[in-house]
């Protein structure tokens, strides 16, 4: 009825590695009946070759150190991945023999090696110590170093922090480049137990002094900066803002400042300018045109709609973005029946519309939000970011129709924030949801989903029951599934 997932890189989801890739409970059920070469051969794929279609949203690494847990497997391949490929295989985690050149690829993105570094903290908390000498040994001499610190920061203890000061310093040579990267590196550090750490160190008053001065630097730039600001000043007019939000789009990179442009809008903008943000909203340049929709869209301006239709038919695909968002943050009763009119078009306003309709539509507009929600599953795949809102709206009007659609998208799609959306509508429209979905919702990645289950899956279900138990011990789990799942399986034990 409904297309499979367009990716190439990404399995069937009947199959293991399918599951494990999308992070469903299911895929920890079947690994965990499976014979364990192939568990572990299909969880160090997903764990070497991110599967996640925003690796900037989406969880996984916590799911996968469960996993390797419950298989007992080593960590070799994580290890060969880390390290240059010219390591022979399987040397014991630690640093290797030769230290000297970079430890992996030299392209060195975070991508490649950022799950596989958050699946080893996770395993360091659970007291892994191969774990934690390859990620010692990671920080010292790969290329991704930042993030192992990261998960280091919060799961070593003093003194194996203060052992690696020396060797992180010493990325950084006594040049004028190397001082001014180090204070970079200590200014914009995400975790700075560190650098605290390195800059306290009794043992080496060397150390403390270069860190000393590198801090010093990185406060007075950050004061600096504060005195250096571009951004919109006092007195600007509306020719101002919109000449800004020109600039920024033609920056190396651009910089897209619509949002920040229209506040300012609103700050400055007074009933004598509507003549000229009419006319920067009709035409010209794409960032003045975009801050100008939006302000206007904002305010309910009764030209807006009209202006809004004219840009989503632009050749340009930024006007036609700013176009679909503008009416996406439209109220009032004047969008919500230009919606109706609309959510009939096959167009990206038409999907547009039905969005708008599924966040603040009534029960009348049900039929609508179904339909469109049908068609961007046929046609847009089971991962489109049209979904999400048609998913959402689905489950806030209660279309019960709309059940086979959504337990489609929740076993086809690769994306598990959507999955947890598609939960979360089968919960307000699907009977058999807390008996069946829920139930494996349990042992998913996403940390939502699993509160989603802990509050709807059956306490009748002996497994359900059990991981319950596990899951509300486990110091790993988020504190508020852990909560809900103490007051199921509590209200349970009373009866």
């Amino acid at each position: 009825m409904f297309p499979s997932p367009t990716e190439t890189d990404i399995a069937p989801s009947g199959t293991l590695l399918g599951l494990l890739q999308r992070g469903r409970g299911d895929g920890w059920l079947h690994a965990l009946a499976a014979p364990k070469a192939e568990a572990v051969a299909a969880l160090e794929h997903c764990v070497l070759n991110d599967p996640r279609p925003d690796w900037q949203l989406e969880h996984r690494s916590l799911y996968y150190a469960r996993l390797y847990l419950e298989l007992d497997a080593g960590l070799d391949a994580i290890a060969a991945h880390l390290f240059h490929p010219d390591f022979p295989p399987g040397f014991p985690p630690g640093l290797p023999p030769d230290e000297s050149g970079p430890a992996d690829a030299p392209s060195g993105e975070e991508e490649r090696t950022g799950l596989a570094l958050s699946v080893l903290g996770h395993l360091v908390s659970y007291g892994r110590r191969p774990a934690l000498r390859l990620l010692r040994a990671y920080a010292l001499r790969g290329a991704n170093w930042r993030w192992a610190l990261d998960e280091l920061a919060v799961r070593d203890t003093d003194a194996g922090l203060r052992a690696l000061g020396p060797g992180i310093l010493d990325r950084f040579p006594r040049t004028e480049g190397g001082e001014a990267a180090l204070t970079a590196a200590a200014r914009d550090s995400f975790e700075p137990r560190p650098w605290r750490i390195w800059a306290e160190d009794p043992a080496r008053p060397a150390q403390r002094q270069r860190l000393a001065t590198a801090m010093e630097r990185g406060d007075f730039d950050r004061w600096q900066r504060q005195l250096r600001t571009t951004g919109p000043r006092p007195g600007w007019s509306v020719a101002s803002v919109l000449a800004w939000a020109r600039d920024g789009y033609e920056q190396t990179p651009r910089q897209w400042r619509e949002a920040p442009a229209a506040r300012c809008l609103a700050a400055v903008a007074g009933p004598q300018d509507r003549t000229e943000l009419l006319a920067a909203a009709g035409g010209g340049h794409p960032a003045a045109r975009a801050a100008a929709l939006r302000h206007l869209a904002e305010r309910g301006d009764a030209r807006a709609l009209t202006l809004i239709d004219a840009a989503s038919a632009s050749s340009h695909p930024d006007v036609r973005r700013a176009a679909l968002a503008a009416f996406a943050r439209m109220t009032g009763p004047q969008a919500l029946d230009q919606a109706r009119r609309w959510a009939v078009r096959r167009d990206e306003l038409g999907t547009a519309a039905a969005a708008l309709l599924a966040r603040r539509g009534t029960a009348t507009d049900a039929p609508r939000v179904l339909a469109a929600l049908q068609r961007a599953a046929r046609t847009r795949g089971s991962d489109s970011r049209e979904l999400r809102p048609l998913v959402e709206g689905a489950g806030r009007l209660c279309v019960t129709a709309a059940v086979p659609v959504l337990r489609h998208l929740y076993r086809q799609t690769p994306s598990s924030q959507l999955r947890c959306h598609a939960a979360r509508a089968l919960a307000a429209t699907d009977p058999a949801f807390p008996s069946a979905l829920a139930v494996e919702c349990l042992w998913d990645c996403e940390e939502e989903t699993r509160q989603l289950a802990a509050e709807f899956a059956t306490t009748g279900d002996s497994r359900a029951v059990e991981r319950m138990r596990l899951l509300a011990n486990d110091p790993a789990e988020r504190a508020d599934v852990q909560t809900v799942l103490r007051g199921r399986l509590a209200r349970r034990a009373t009866g």
